[in-house]
């Protein structure tokens, strides 16, 4: 798998090239009434209230580029299955493409009865080439058109996302770089458990995000199949060549089932699945900004640029960016939920319930993205206070599991020696000290085991460096981990 810089529109592959720039088309109303394409069969027109309550318009408007990127292909396999002339052809691309340029520039003319993109587009390039427009719909339904223009659109999406959480990535392993040297204490159940290298704590959310991305790379696979030439549910009367249309649009595999093809979303399932997952791990990150930043733990400042104050409280600071990231991960937990629910009663094939599968997709995929950016540009602001850290995790007892562990060395079984550290730790409380306070006498009054070696065990950087093995918070080990993370993203960027 290559990974380059900036991908292609028709080429696709992973890429961390940034998209900033995002497109807004204009709602703006036709004063021309057209008639439904499916009106034949109908004695009334739509009541408008129902009008209103079907449209997809102001969602689903977001996939022109795919829909119309999918009719030009649909338009050389209708000329290749000898359905359309060389002449028609180029007279429905050159149409295609100015009805793209007005939806480009906001200058669509939208009409009252535009049930949903595809019969805005084909509404509008019949108005512009005249009845030729009306062929374009040859040999295929909205039900295959609107999951192919999905599955496209999809595509370019979760190449941005792995982007995005790579830049993400890249941030925390830059601070870990800076920070190899700088202990805290480590921490279970929110109470101070060993000491550990901040780089080491850093790099445990890398490892996260590297999980995320390999999900993302893999959905890929299972999104990039081609649907086009299922028709409504049965396939096409027309000999048309999918295997010719997969190759136009870069498709690598092909639907072999058009009942399950105009009906799967698992795709779409899958994307809010992963994207429910990489908001998780930003949610936990967000967890320990706030605390990490409140008065009462004090070990990180956070960048006055990502942050808030109270309208009432002169004093406040607040880290409103990471509370919002932690609110929204229940937002991208639900649009999940919204579409299980909206899946798990459809019979085969085609349901108009599946309209309601992009509102949830595109809602948790800006989420998602707008979070990722977010912590993109903050996390290289983040500032440790190294005296606040440094009392941190010398205090609380973090040294005792060393203690033990050197009684251990000395022959004495581990739970003998667990049970001698915590005696001295109550003597510790009790007198108000730490562990390193202790003398020799003090840790022979308690067991005869201990020696003068004993004293050695009882600083932060020794515990740290004693954690030698791969995957351990060792200074020299985290130090290799970073070198690693660098030189990986370095070969990915290069590509």
């Amino acid at each position: 798998m290559n990974y380059p810089k900036k991908a292609p529109p028709q080429k696709k592959s992973f890429s961390t090239k940034k998209k900033r720039a995002s497109r807004k088309v204009a709602f703006s109303r036709s004063t021309a009434k057209s008639a439904k394409a499916w009106g034949g069969r109908f004695t009334k027109t739509t009541d408008a209230l129902v009008e209103r309550f079907t449209t997809s318009l102001p969602i689903d408007q977001q996939l022109f580029e795919y829909d119309i990127q999918g009719s030009m292909a649909h338009c050389q396999t209708l000329l290749k299955a000898k359905v359309l002339t060389k002449t028609e052809c180029q007279k429905l691309i050159r149409g295609l493409t100015r009805v793209r340029t007005e939806l480009r520039k906001g200058l669509f003319p939208f009409a009252d009865s535009d049930e949903d993109i595809h019969m805005a587009v084909e509404r509008r390039l019949t108005e512009l080439i005249g009845p030729l427009g009306g062929k374009l719909h040859t040999g295929r339904s909205r039900n295959d058109q609107v999951t192919l223009d999905l599955r496209l659109y999809l595509r370019d999406k979760i190449l941005l996302l792995w982007g995005s959480i790579h830049f993400v990535q890249s941030a925390l392993v830059q601070q870990a770089k800076k920070h190899i040297n700088t202990m805290i204490p480590g921490y279970t159940h929110l109470q101070r458990a060993q000491p550990v290298s901040l780089a080491h704590h850093l790099l445990a959310y890398v490892e996260m995000l590297e999980r995320d991305k390999d999900r993302v790379k893999d959905a890929l696979r299972r999104t990039n199949v081609m649907p086009l030439g299922s028709g409504a549910l049965s396939g096409s009367n027309y000999q048309i060549d999918r295997n010719f249309t997969a190759k136009l649009l870069d498709f690598p595999a092909l639907s072999q089932n058009s009942l399950d093809a105009v009906s799967d979303r698992d795709y779409v399932v899958e994307i809010l699945s992963i994207l429910s997952l990489i908001m998780m791990h930003l949610s936990r990150f967000s967890e320990e900004l706030i605390i990490w930043s409140s008065q009462e733990f004090s070990f990180v400042e956070l960048p006055d640029a990502f942050c808030t104050g109270s309208s009432m409280m002169p004093q406040k600071k607040n880290p409103d960016v990471s509370e919002l990231i932690r609110g929204k991960t229940g937002r991208v937990y639900g649009q999940l939920v919204t579409l299980l629910t909206t899946l798990k009663g459809l019979p085969l094939s085609y349901n108009r319930d599946l309209q309601e599968d992009k509102e949830p997709l595109f809602d948790a995929l800006k989420t998602v993205l707008d979070s990722l950016r977010i912590y993109e540009e903050l996390i290289p602001l983040i500032k440790v206070r190294q005296k606040v850290v440094k009392e941190a995790v010398e205090s609380g007892y973090l040294l005792a599991t060393e203690l033990a562990d050197y009684l251990v060395q000395e022959g004495v079984p581990f739970r003998e020696a667990h049970s001698i550290v915590g005696r001295l730790v109550q003597r510790c409380i009790k007198k108000n000290k730490e562990l390193r306070d202790l003398s020799l006498k003090d840790l022979q009054s308690v067991s005869s085991h201990f020696t003068k070696k004993a004293l050695t065990f009882l600083t932060v950087q020794g515990a740290v460096d004693r954690k030698a093995q791969i995957g351990g918070t060792a200074r020299k080990q985290v130090g290799k981990q970073v070198k690693s993370w660098e030189q990986r993203f370095k070969k990915i960027e290069e590509r």
